[in-house]
């Protein structure tokens, strides 16, 4: 089939670190021509309210990606890269084995394609120890065996499986948290994983995010040193579930894991590009 050259303003819905619909992470794509003016943006994904919608244009040959939560714009996002590399390849716009380049706020990010699984080359971001702020305990009822932080999230490790699967947070003071959100982590039960782990970010208008890429640019150096490893696999215990496949390169993480396109759609005109005032 011959490739598209232009992208059309389509919206799509993928499900991403997944093999399955309806389970890993869903975000919403959309395909524009031209670039689009933030408002509208900002509006458009809380329509969506899905925990990400990823905007995405041609850049020379490259492309550029923005992502928006219901409520803000967030630096990176790895479950809706995915799904847009996805669906750059699915919709022939690149060819299979061309890779996506996306110009982004973390810089320029690759994504390689081989076979069923989606690699991405996502910066590390390490966690460094810290002291638990007041109240961040109490709201997810936990008592860490580790806190720690990076420049987005917060990370607290706790002693089993059992905790992270039973963890009912506070939402309304984890609203209270000064940072985009909070990882919650345990070495895994299970022989198929590593590490297993949940990820809360109210502030941002996403109580609970299914399966949280940009997480795993912690998680995967964190539990890499924890354990000795290079190559990890991670599974995210939200209702819906999905793994993250990691290796560790320096500076770099690699992060790998599928995506099933669920719907597709066409932005109506009379709305596209308008944003509401006021």
């Amino acid at each position: 089939m011959k490739k598209s050259t232009t992208l059309s303003p389509n919206i799509f819905q993928v499900d991403a670190f997944s093999s399955t619909p309806f389970s890993g992470n869903p975000a919403a794509v959309c395909l524009f021509p031209d670039r689009q003016d933030t408002a509208w943006m900002q509006q458009f994904a809380a329509q969506m309210n899905l925990s990400e919608t990823a905007f995405i244009n041609k850049n020379g040959n490259n492309f550029d990606l923005r992502w928006f939560t219901p409520t803000k714009e967030v630096d990176l996002c790895g479950h809706a890269t995915l799904a847009t590399a996805h669906l750059l390849w699915e919709q022939n716009i690149l060819p299979p084995d061309q890779p996506a380049l996306f110009h982004t706020r973390s810089g320029l990010l690759t994504v390689k394609k081989a076979m069923d699984v989606i690699e991405m080359d996502f910066p590390s971001i390490p966690i460094i120890k810290t002291e638990c702020p007041q109240g961040l305990a109490e709201a997810l009822s936990v008592k860490p065996e580790f806190v720690g932080k990076n420049s987005l999230d917060y990370l607290l490790q706790v002693a089993s499986e059992d905790t992270i699967l039973n963890l009912a947070p506070d939402m309304t003071k984890l609203c209270h948290v000064p940072m985009r959100g909070v990882m919650v982590t345990a070495q895994a039960q299970d022989k198929d994983y590593d590490f297993v782990s949940r990820f809360f970010a109210p502030a941002y208008g996403i109580d609970e995010d299914p399966v949280t890429g940009s997480a795993h640019c912690a998680l995967g150096p964190y539990w890499g040193e924890q354990l000795g490893k290079k190559n990890l696999t991670g599974f995210q215990a939200s209702a819906r579930g999905g793994l993250v496949k990691i290796k560790l390169a320096g500076d770099r993480v690699l992060l790998g894991g599928s995506a099933v396109t669920v719907f597709a759609g066409r932005i109506n005109k009379s709305v596209y590009g308008v944003a509401k005032q006021g």
